[in-house]
């Protein structure tokens, strides 16, 4: 019995209606085909790409699975498999995807690429670093994979290699405004805002529509306190394409009104059905902060609700996890000798680190502006260095490695830090990293600087608690903060930890309440400099002057005098509250 061919002509107008943007009528006609050749993968694969661009991904994933049952070897539909399940956050089930498309096409660059990118979402910059080498062999001149190679040795903090591959980039494409871009964030990174400003600036003059540069010079802006400017760029940002971080970056920067127009747009993309969770996100917590300013309390509490139960789903936290890492910590320095807790052999540095500590939202940054006033220090933000180093060591004693911690691998943490410090060339020799979460590894620090300055903010539990909920933060680190029951455990953890680091390092820690240094701000500040081993500048009470970049969101009330009642304000919601107060009211 003849075989029925399919039908080449009508597969060309299915691709027609496809390129013509008439998915709905493109996938209606490919599955009247179907019909007629159900395992047909050509078919399949097609009806995958149709069903993927109308956001019906489990239909999507359906079609591709089959065409890759009924032909094992069809790369194509493996990599287009890959990615609907990237887009679904299966990124392990990905990987697998495009690692089958590479081994049936080996020089499937787009795979590759995307695989490479995977490995580096996922953290595992080892495994993408040797992936997108291998990809760079077959195809040197690769500008993406070569930017995405330099973005992960700049994740690494090895600065020197990422300006390298940047400029390899600009080597083979000297008009690469992603490579202007990255460099620009680097820069900021680094300090230099007006560098990074520069190179915005010439990435845009190559592509004026570029909405990521206007962000990135917004969040400059921001930093450096010049709000005008950074609520302009914000607006271009917008302008462009709708851009759910600016809008919510916005909502830090401006006062709505009732009747502004931006609110009902804002609502109008939170209604479509095409938005990735990470845009519902960003887009629910500016709704809230937006209702927040305008009174509408239940509004702001509905979407900041929405908001934080999402994110909480993105990132599958589970508050279990903390409570391991910090049980881990412990075990771990409970068996290390005192000559590795304290180590005595590392001769003290030319720089001098200070660590300021404590929960989020606890004062860290006012801390960090204050010293950093001081006309011998460089503040140097949130560093997340230490993190990085610290926590392979903790996975590996985990997973039971018993030489976990050696006087060796302490040398290495301390050697990486400090030429992370160096590369910020300052003429400063005191340098503050106020990362909060560093509490975690005070452990470590004191290891490495044995003569560090620690200091811990400590500030009202509910206060506290109730600035972290309010927060979207960048970092997974932070996934206790969406969710009250979470939020209330991780204090306790935090309490606990730093209970036990008083304890095994008696008299090394700093410990400073934030409400006593707003109602008693001179004494307080002359505690902390004499802690500090710096001596009196009265450029330290007058903070709010200092024009450095600060890069939280605390970046404008540092701006701004000292004042008193901040610690209060959680009263104003003390009945949707409730079960987080009553849950930390041992604290």
């Amino acid at each position: 019995m003849e075989q029925k061919q399919l039908p080449l002509e009508k597969i060309d107008s299915v691709i027609e209606l496809y390129s013509s943007g008439q998915i709905q009528e493109a996938l209606d006609a490919v599955e009247v085909l179907i019909k007629d050749f159900p395992n047909n993968p050509l078919l399949l694969n097609i009806s995958g790409v149709c069903y993927s661009a109308l956001s019906l991904m489990d239909d999507a994933v359906k079609s591709y699975k089959k065409a890759v049952a009924i032909k094992p070897d069809y790369a194509d539909a493996y990599y287009n498999l890959g990615n609907i399940l990237r887009d679904l956050g299966e990124l392990d089930s990905a990987i697998k995807s495009y690692a089958k498309t590479i081994e049936i096409m080996p020089e499937y660059n787009e795979a590759q690429y995307n695989l490479g990118a995977t490995l580096q979402q996922l953290g595992q910059f080892d495994e993408a670093i040797e992936q997108y080498e291998k990809a760079l062999k077959i195809n040197p001149k690769n500008t993406d994979l070569i930017l995405n190679l330099g973005f992960i040795y700049q994740n690494l903090g090895q600065i020197d290699e990422a300006i390298e591959q940047y400029e390899k980039a600009l080597a083979i494409d000297p008009d690469n405004a992603k490579a202007f871009n990255n460099l620009a964030v680097l820069f900021s990174d680094l300090g230099q805002e007006y560098k990074a400003i520069q190179h915005c600036e010439k990435a845009l003059a190559i592509k004026p529509d570029y909405a990521d540069v206007y962000y990135n010079l917004g969040f400059i802006y921001q930093d450096l306190g010049q709000v005008d400017l950074a609520i302009k760029q914000y607006e271009h940002a917008i302008a462009i394409n709708d851009y759910a971080e600016a809008y919510h970056s916005l909502s830090y920067l401006k006062k709505y009104t009732l009747n502004d127009p931006q609110i009902n747009r804002i609502e109008s993309l939170l209604s479509s059905d095409n938005l990735s969770q990470s845009k519902r996100i960003q887009l629910c917590l500016t709704l809230a902060r937006v209702n927040k300013g305008l009174g509408k309390q239940d509004e702001f509490y509905k979407y900041l609700d929405e908001g934080n139960n999402l994110r909480k789903k993105e990132l599958n936290y589970s508050i279990d996890q903390s409570s391991e890492v910090h049980s881990t910590i412990k075990r771990l320095f409970n068996t290390l000798p005192p000559s590795i807790k304290e180590s005595k052999s590392f001769n003290t540095s030319e720089l001098r680190p200070i660590f300021i500590v404590g929960m989020p939202r606890s004062g860290t940054s006012l801390v960090e502006q204050i010293i950093s006033s001081h006309q011998e220090v460089y503040g140097a933000g949130e560093l997340d260095t230490i993190t990085k180093l610290a926590s392979p060591i903790i996975k590996n004693f985990l997973a039971g490695d018993v030489n976990y911690l050696t006087e060796q691998a302490l040398l290495f943490i301390r050697e990486e830090y400090l030429d992370m410090l160096y590369q910020f060339n300052t003429s400063e020799n005191v340098i503050t990293d106020k990362l909060p979460l560093n509490f975690q590894y005070i452990g470590f620090i004191l290891s490495i600087f044995p003569d560090a300055k620690i200091v811990h903010l400590k500030r009202d539990a509910r206060a506290t608690c109730w600035s972290n909920y309010q927060y979207y933060f960048k970092s997974k680190e932070n996934g206790y903060s969406y969710n009250f029951d979470d939020l209330a455990r991780f204090y306790g953890l935090y309490i606990d930890l730093m209970d036990y680091w008083h304890e095994l390092y008696p008299n090394k820690i700093y410990d400073m309440c934030y409400e006593d240094l707003t109602i008693n701000q001179t004494e307080e500040t002359r505690k902390l400099l004499e802690y500090c081993e710096l001596d009196w500048d009265e450029n330290c009470l007058n903070f709010h002057t200092n024009k450095r970049a600060v890069k939280t969101v605390s970046s404008l009330q540092v701006r701004q005098k000292m004042y008193q009642g901040s610690s209060e304000a959680w009263k104003k919601h003390e009945t949707y509250l409730q079960p987080l107060v009553k849950a930390l009211s041992s604290y």
